[in-house]
């Protein structure tokens, strides 16, 4: 029997300075929401309208157009969880890496010993916190409209949403690199992303209501499958559900896209930092 080898003081050194570093720039993201209370009072006003909004315009897709279809209920509100997360990750990782850019204070961080993936994944942290909360508050306004909402399978449910939320993540990343290159135009392409994932992803109406070319589309974006494996899983799987593959294939396509998107995404994320220090456009505008 062999004894485990203890890890040694420089990895041990280098883990603590990494965990103080990503507490510290968690603090940091919380104190920065925290100072603009106005912007904080009014997301939740704009979650209120966003609620009421989608939750009529998704009842056009339910028979009889009215409140009480438990199936409909599911749908809207479930699709709109996965909506909220991937909306406020374009912003809190994407373009927020822009407005620490025009700021000065990313090219500050650069010059600084601190961990650089600390500072990216800090953000993710203020996303579950944040964005939890919205989502709740939004579950129970959509419930107040809406009617009941089915509740099965929580335990799987939460494990795909898990998945499903770190693949999101992880295209906070990738979206994050493409920030440091496309600069100003961020904020214009995430909105059009937004609006992409809406559509194609059906967050708000079953898939049966797209187009047949739209769900062709639809089924090439493993999104489409976190949105369709997680809402029927909560919904106990109605008849029809999941509408895109059976539950066995949409799974494991879910967990393959929430293992390796965060990799791809800092990946491609560490090699759009690399040439923006190397052509010295941290500090460009």
């Amino acid at each position: 029997m062999t004894t485990p080898t203890p890890l040694s003081p420089d990895i041990l050194t280098g883990f603590r300075a990494t965990w103080s570093a990503f507490w510290a720039m968690v603090k940091k993201e919380l104190i920065v929401l925290a100072r603009y209370p106005v912007q904080f009072f009014t997301s939740f006003i704009q979650i209120f309208i966003i609620v009421a909004v989608f939750s009529l315009a998704g009842l056009m897709f339910s028979e009889g157009a009215s409140g009480g279809d438990p199936v409909t209920s599911g749908v809207i509100v479930y699709g709109f969880v996965l909506f909220i997360f991937l909306s406020d990750t374009l912003w809190s990782i994407g373009v927020n890496i822009r407005h620490e850019q025009v700021q000065g204070t990313l090219e500050q961080l650069y010059l600084s010993p601190a961990s650089k993936f600390a500072s990216l994944v800090s953000r993710v942290a203020n996303l579950l916190i944040w964005t939890g909360l919205v989502s709740l508050v939004g579950v129970f306004g959509m419930g107040a409209i809406l009617g009941d909402i089915p509740v099965e399978n929580v335990g799987l449910g939460l494990l795909i949403l898990a998945f499903a939320l770190s693949g999101t993540f992880g295209i906070g990343f990738a979206f994050a690199a493409l920030t440091l290159r496309i600069k100003e135009t961020a904020q214009t392409l995430a909105n059009l992303l937004q609006f992409v994932f809406l559509i194609v992803c059906a967050t708000f109406y079953p898939y049966s209501a797209l187009p047949d070319a739209i769900i062709y589309v639809a089924k090439g974006f493993p999104l489409s499958y976190a949105v369709d494996a997680f809402r029927s899983t909560m919904m106990g799987y109605p008849p029809g559900f999941p509408e895109l593959a059976p539950i066995d294939v949409e799974i494991p396509i879910v967990v393959i896209f929430g293992i390796l998107m965060p990799w791809i995404g800092h990946w491609l994320y560490r090699r759009a930092e690399d040439h923006a220090r190397r052509t010295g456009s941290l500090a460009e505008f």
